[in-house]
């Protein structure tokens, strides 16, 4: 709840839109703790942690063992979160994010239900590349004309076999790079009437989640959520939950302190090393504790500058 509270106070008036960006990541272990097990598709064991963004606010951070579905317990995060921003923006749009792991229909018949939109990738098979066969085989009859690739978008309407309770909107991307195709896909509740609906909602709705990779990296690697050695599970939870709020603190700096600066986009390792890792000379007086620092240290300005806010805010 704190991590969403935080998110909340960030806003001086309700967004118009928010997204919530949805990622399952590996932890990896070299103990025996416990929850871990080995995951074929990482190769390791470890950890299978749940992490939920909007735009850079960390909102949820869930431990959990790798022996699971990577969407399990997404759609209770997700109702929690979503209950404590419509508690304070009741009219605000959400949009819920993610890749084909995610892509389940309890989860999107929730956000249907709940009036909130999705967009979700939608892993490929047989059905789905027959049904884009016909833009896949234009799309290679255009790539030679294109210097060897071509790339188009297409919208139809897909149901699974079994499944999905209704039919929903599908979005299909026929590529074709070096004679090879690469076909893509994602599933929306968004309206979408034409390929130029599709070419944005796929290029500039859906392919802006890879944002959230740089997101989990400064959480996972620069702030050390993978410190999780101890034995039970509930503590390596804590673990993880501190260096949420590690994270935290670095993207309220960001955002109070550093907007307009050079460092304003600047990762939680390049703020480390570039603003908290600076050598000083301290000396103490009966009456004060003075911190005498480089005059050749090249982001003063941007320091002070920081300062100032903080002092302020």
């Amino acid at each position: 709840r704190l991590l969403v509270e935080t998110f909340l106070s960030s806003f001086d008036e309700a967004p118009e839109e928010i997204v919530l960006d949805l990622d399952a990541t590996d932890d990896p272990l070299h103990g025996k703790q416990e929850g871990r097990f080995f995951h074929g598709y990482y190769g390791h064991y470890c950890y299978l942690p749940l992490y939920i963004f909007a735009d850079e606010h960390l909102l949820c951070a869930r431990l959990r063992p790798s022996d699971i579905d990577g969407s399990a317990g997404a759609l209770e995060e997700l109702q929690r979160i979503v209950a404590q921003i419509r508690a304070r923006w009741t009219d605000t749009r959400i949009l819920v994010r993610a890749d084909s792991g995610f892509c389940r229909e309890s989860l999107m018949a929730w956000c249907e239900d709940t009036g909130l939109d999705y967009v979700l990738g939608l892993a490929r098979n047989e059905r789905l590349q027959a049904e884009l066969e016909p833009w896949m085989q234009h799309a290679r009859d255009l790539a030679p004309l294109r210097g060897g690739s071509a790339c188009l978008f297409a919208s139809f309407e897909w149901s699974t076999l079994h499944s999905w309770s209704r039919r929903r909107t599908g979005i299909g991307k026929t590529e074709r790079l070096k004679e090879k195709d690469n076909p893509r896909f994602v599933v929306t509740s968004l309206r979408c009437v034409d390929s130029r609906d599709a070419t944005r909602i796929y290029r500039e709705v859906y392919c802006a989640r890879g944002d959230m990779e740089n997101r989990i990296k400064e959480q996972q690697l620069y702030m050390y959520a993978d410190r999780t050695s101890t034995h039970w599970m509930r503590s390596n939870q804590v673990r993880l939950y501190l260096s949420s709020m590690g994270y935290v603190l670095m993207s309220t700096l960001r955002r109070l302190a550093l907007a307009g600066t050079e460092l304003a986009k600047a990762q939680c390792h390049t703020l480390r090393l570039k603003l908290l890792k600076i050598g000083a000379r301290v000396r103490v007086t009966a009456r004060r504790v003075w911190l005498h620092m480089s005059e050749a240290y090249p982001l003063a300005e941007v320091f002070l500058l920081a300062w100032r806010r903080l002092r302020t805010t």
